[in-house]
């Protein structure tokens, strides 16, 4: 089974970096100690490839392709290639599914979107069932869904080793805890933004918080943001942990307090081109191990 440790990177702008830059990246994230290396996939890289390229650069840390878009192989390739990568690379890969968008499903892609859980429910039978990979390799069980709603955490518990959850404030994740049961994987990716001056960090989390919202308004009302969409600073701060590197680590002790067993940063930079290297060495020194 991967070990994630406590906290991990959520590489969000890898397909910003050329593949020098990645490699570099990734042995910077396993050199500061951090446990794994989680990245999306939409219209960037191929994420089975993608998780490649880092594993083969990395000797110990957890790579974690946290987004494998459904629409994008069938599951019977999911399976292939999940087992060859575990075969080379020993307990170091995680594949995490998603439903993807139907943007992106049907116009990137050329598919006709079906509504989840349903058509999720059905692949991960399909995965189960996939006959094909590296000979005497079992059947992983070595898979989380990025999850928001109650019904995809729900599935997650039922069928997979447990969720991700991308962009949502420690009050959702008790709720996911709750959801999910003690016993299955929780993790969570936490959006970020660092400066030891507060004040130059709030244009961009508060953009951050603009592009997360259409996914998460209805989860967000729930919570008790009634006005989300004024993007007012007590939502903001609750979805970006934003400022000096002591409140980045203290919004990752929190979700660990709720439930979290493991929390990934996804840092957002003024520069996406740009690995943030550095930020990740000024955090690491505040973060548990």
């Amino acid at each position: 089974m991967p070990g994630l440790g406590r906290v991990g990177i959520w590489a969000g702008d890898n397909d910003n970096y050329r593949a020098a830059d990645l490699r570099a990246a990734a042995a910077a994230a396993e050199d500061l100690g951090y446990g794994a290396l989680w990245f999306p996939e939409t219209t960037g890289r191929e994420a089975m490839a993608q998780a490649a390229i880092l594993l083969s650069t990395t000797r110990r840390i957890t790579v974690a392709a946290g987004m494998a878009d459904i629409y994008a192989r069938d599951a019977v390739t999911t399976a292939a290639a999940q087992r060859t990568l575990e075969e080379a690379f020993p307990e170091r890969f995680l594949l995490g599914l998603w439903e993807s968008h139907p943007s992106l499903a049907e116009d990137v892609r050329g598919h006709r979107f079906r509504p989840a859980p349903a058509t999720m429910r059905s692949y991960l039978e399909a995965l189960d069932a996939a006959p094909f990979g590296p000979p005497a390799t079992p059947a992983s069980p070595h898979r989380v869904l990025a999850a928001l709603d109650p019904d995809m955490l729900s599935l997650a518990a039922e069928h997979t080793w447990g969720a991700n959850v991308l962009g949502m404030p420690v009050e959702y994740t008790r709720t996911a805890r709750a959801v999910l049961g003690p016993e299955a994987l929780l993790a969570v990716t936490q959006l970020c933004v660092l400066s030891p001056d507060r004040s130059r960090t709030a244009e961009l989390a508060r953009a951050t918080a603009a592009a997360a919202l259409p996914n998460r308004r209805t989860l967000l009302h729930e919570l008790g943001h009634q006005d989300a969409d004024a993007l007012g600073e007590r939502l903001v701060d609750a979805v970006v942990a934003h400022g000096h590197a002591e409140a980045i680590a203290r919004r990752v002790h929190e979700h660990l307090d709720a439930g979290a067993d493991h929390v990934s940063l996804h840092l957002l930079t003024p520069t996406p081109h740009t690995p943030p290297a550095w930020q990740w060495e000024q955090l690491a020194a505040h973060l548990p191990t």
